[in-house]
C-alpha cells in the first residue's frame, strides 16, 4: 500500500519535527495527562503546545470528520499515526471524555448544529465534559434513575443529584441523563446537554480509600436547560445511553493495555535487582510477571481484533463488557504486582521519590475498576447473555 507508506513517513517526520521532547516523557498519573477546558492548568507550555498543534491538526481525534474538528483520517491511517506515536513514545495531546463518550454519540445521535457547536471545541481541547448517569439508587440499575425534567415549550426545568460524577468539579459541560416521564421505565429518559455554570448546578468531592479522588456529587436544582440541548427524541434518551455506555466500557477497558505505564520487568528490576544470570531475582515474582504480560500481550491482541471487526461491520456490541471486565482485572494486577515489587517503598505515601505515592495511591484506586463503567458482575452477565448465548435464570 504505497499510499500508506508514503503517509506513514509523512506522519513520522511531523512528529519529529513537532513533538515536543516533554511530551514524549511517560504520563505518570492522572494529573499528568492533559484534559483540556476552560480552567485547565497545563503544567509546562510544551503540554499547551502539543495539545494546540495536534488540535489545528486534527489529531486528537484523528477519524473524525475534518468539519468537525477531526483529521479526516482513515481507519488505516489512524492506525498508523498511533503506531508513530507509540513508537516516538509521544504522549496523547489531550485526554477527554469529550472524546471518549460524548463524541461517538453526538457523531451517531446529534443533530448536525449540535455536531458543529460541540464537536470541534471538543477536538481542540476548549470544553471538558463529565458524565451525569449513576445517582445514589441508580447504579447498576441506571434505568431507575430519579433526576427529573420538567419540559417547557423552550426548556427543561432539571431538578435531582447525581453521583460518582467523574470531575464534575473540573469539567465545564456535563452530558447527562434525566427523566421526562415516568409512564415507562425506559422510555421516559432523556439525554440532555448543559454548561456546569448554569445556575443551579453545584458539586461536592468524595474521597476514596486512596486519599484523592476525581469522583464528586453532583446537585442540580431548578437548573434551565434550553429544549435545543436535547439530543435525540425526547424520551429516546436509553438508547443513546446504551451507545454511549458501549464507548465507556471500551474506555475502561483501555487500561488493561500498558500504554506510558513503565513495563512491569522494568519497574521490577529497579526495585528488586537482577542474579548472576540477568534475571529478575526473585523467581516467584519474577513468575508472575511473565505470567501477567503473556495475559496482557493476548488482551492486546484482542483489543486490535475486536476493532478489526468493528470496521468490518461484523462485530458484536456487547464485547464491550468483555473488553472492560478483563481490562479492569489486567489493571488491578499490574498494581498489585508493582506494589509487591516495590516492597515497603510501595507503601510510601507522599513526597518527591514516590511522586506523591504513586504506587500506593494507583494500587488502591485500581479497586474501583471492577466497580465503575458497570459492575464486573454485571459485564459478565452480559458477556453470557449476548455472547456465549447463555440461558437467563
Amino acid at each position: 500500500m504505497p499510499d500508506l507508506e508514503s503517509f506513514r513517513r509523512e506522519t513520522r517526520a511531523w512528529l519529529e519535527a513537532n513533538c515536543p521532547a516533554e511530551m514524549r516523557q511517560p504520563v505518570v498519573s492522572e494529573n499528568d495527562a492533559c484534559w483540556g477546558g476552560r480552567h485547565f492548568k497545563f503544567q509546562s507550555e510544551a503540554q499547551r503546545r502539543w495539545m494546540r498543534i495536534m488540535g489545528e491538526r486534527g489529531w486528537t481525534v484523528p477519524t473524525w470528520p475534518k468539519i468537525y474538528g477531526g483529521g479526516g483520517l482513515s481507519k488505516e491511517e489512524a492506525a498508523v499515526l498511533n503506531a508513530e506515536m507509540r513508537a516516538l513514545g509521544c504522549r496523547p495531546p489531550l485526554s477527554s471524555f469529550g472524546i471518549w463518550m460524548l463524541g461517538p454519540a453526538l457523531l451517531a445521535h446529534g443533530t448536525e448544529e449540535q455536531k458543529l457547536e460541540h464537536l470541534p471545541k471538543i477536538a481542540r481541547g476548549e470544553i471538558r465534559w463529565c458524565q451525569g448517569y449513576s445517582e445514589p439508587n441508580a447504579g447498576s440499575d441506571l434505568a431507575a434513575l430519579a433526576t427529573k425534567a420538567e419540559v417547557h415549550d423552550d426548556h427543561l426545568i432539571v431538578n435531582g443529584q447525581k453521583i460518582w460524577t467523574s470531575y464534575a468539579d473540573e469539567a465545564d459541560w456535563i452530558f447527562c441523563l434525566v427523566r421526562t416521564s415516568t409512564a415507562k421505565k425506559h422510555t421516559g429518559i432523556s439525554f440532555v446537554l448543559f454548561d456546569m455554570e448554569s445556575p443551579g448546578v453545584s458539586t461536592r468531592p468524595i474521597l476514596l480509600i486512596s486519599g484523592k479522588s476525581p469522583f464528586c456529587e453532583t446537585f442540580f436544582d431548578n437548573v434551565r436547560v434550553p429544549r435545543g440541548n436535547v439530543v435525540g427524541e425526547l424520551n429516546a434518551g436509553w438508547t443513546i445511553a446504551k451507545y454511549l455506555l458501549t464507548h465507556e466500557r471500551e474506555m475502561i477497558g483501555g487500561i488493561g493495555e500498558r500504554s506510558n505505564v513503565k513495563p512491569l520487568g522494568e519497574f521490577a528490576a529497579n526495585a528488586v535487582g537482577l542474579d548472576e544470570t540477568g534475571r529478575l531475582s526473585e523467581p516467584s515474582l519474577r513468575a508472575q510477571i511473565a505470567r501477567f504480560e503473556i495475559d496482557e500481550a493476548a488482551f492486546r491482541l484482542l483489543m486490535q481484533a475486536t476493532g478489526d471487526r468493528a470496521r468490518q461491520g461484523v462485530g458484536n456490541p456487547a464485547m464491550s463488557s468483555a473488553l472492560k471486565f478483563y481490562g479492569a482485572e489486567l489493571n488491578k494486577r499490574r498494581w498489585e504486582l508493582m506494589a509487591s515489587a516495590a516492597g515497603a517503598d510501595g507503601l510510601e505515601w507522599e513526597g518527591e521519590r514516590s511522586q506523591d505515592g504513586t504506587v500506593a495511591r494507583t494500587w488502591l484506586r485500581s479497586k474501583g475498576n471492577s466497580i465503575e463503567g458497570g459492575t464486573s458482575e454485571i459485564q459478565l452477565n452480559v458477556v453470557a447473555k449476548r455472547i456465549l448465548g447463555l440461558p437467563g435464570v
